[in-house]
């Protein structure tokens, strides 16, 4: 019975990890660009204030092509253009974020016409794959990377002796997976772009940060590390890390936290090698580094912090 009580607790948090992060979800400080007279922007501001309070986060730009230009830099998600004698339009970007493309895209509908219905011209500067159009491949691979990169960190550790072998088997594995879910997802399913090299790459450093981190904790901890990863990596990490939506469509302060963990850097960065020329990939880079390099510490003391009955993990 006791049992039965714990899995079902353990099935709520699950529940719960995954359903509320969604369930509250609302854009908050987006950064959009918008283009136009200082009155339009006024008005702008009080009309974004009025419909949804704090949602954006407007930042004044010179001209479209300025606007254009931070789209692809990652800097705002899209942009709202005044002009003269027009309604107003937006520029988006859907593969940034299909759900604020159209977020944006309902907000100059609203400026446009008070009643509701859509009317001016949109703009998509940087479009997902026409293989992809709503980002459902994307999102769908995600998932598979963070606990493919959690199995090469469990197996390594249980199935390999001596610390280098682990290491040099991770980084393998490693590799190996970068090119396979390169070759599913853009090779056969054609839902990312850019170069094939650096978005492998990018799903290399993806799962030797996670398997690194898993290695370094089961090598600390034993098997309890598995669950402390498992609850870094996946509970949390995976459920806010903005993949399906928008760090800032998070609530307050959970899609910050979410790109500082491994899941939410690994797909902002491959988000940013696929799509943008991996503009805005070098936090993520740093991100995802910094993890593996923890988990490279963590095994290397393994040995010295763990009981000497339970060495034998730790290399």
């Amino acid at each position: 019975m006791g049992i039965g009580l714990g899995l079902a607790a353990l099935i709520g948090v699950l529940v719960t990890a995954f359903a509320w992060p969604p369930a509250k979800s609302a854009p908050k400080d987006v950064p959009v660009a918008v283009v136009g007279s200082a009155q339009a922007i006024v008005q702008a501001e009080e009309q974004v204030d009025a419909a949804l309070p704090d949602a954006l986060k407007l930042r004044p730009t010179t001209d479209v092509e300025t606007a254009r230009d931070l789209i692809r830099a990652r800097e705002v998600y899209g942009a709202i253009v005044f002009e003269a004698s027009a309604p107003p339009r937006v520029l988006i970007a859907s593969a940034a974020s299909p759900v604020v493309a159209q977020l944006l895209q309902g907000i100059a509908g609203r400026m446009a016409q008070p009643d509701g219905a859509a009317n001016g011209q949109v703009e998509d500067v940087v479009p997902l794959s026409v293989d992809d159009p709503r980002g459902a491949t994307f999102t769908s691979s995600a998932l598979p990377m963070v606990l493919g990169g959690m199995l090469v960190g469990i197996l390594m550790s249980f199935l390999i002796s001596g610390l280098w072998r682990r290491v040099a088997g991770a980084a393998v594995a490693a590799v190996a997976a970068g090119w396979v879910v390169v070759g599913v997802t853009q090779v056969w399913l054609g839902a990312l772009e850019g170069s094939e090299w650096v978005n492998a790459g990018a799903v290399t450093l993806a799962i030797a940060a996670i398997s690194m981190t898993l290695i370094g904790l089961v090598a600390t901890f034993g098997p309890a590390g598995i669950g402390i990863g498992a609850i870094i990596v996946f509970l949390v990490g995976n459920s806010i890390s903005g993949v399906a939506s928008a760090p800032e469509l998070l609530p307050t302060g959970f899609g910050a936290l979410g790109q500082m963990l491994p899941a939410g850097a690994a797909g902002t960065l491959l988000r940013s090698t696929s799509y943008f020329d991996s503009a805005g990939a070098a936090g993520p880079i740093v991100v995802l580094a910094s993890w593996g390099a923890a988990g490279l510490l963590l095994t290397a003391l393994g040995r010295r912090l763990r009981p000497a009955s339970h060495r034998a993990l730790a290399g």
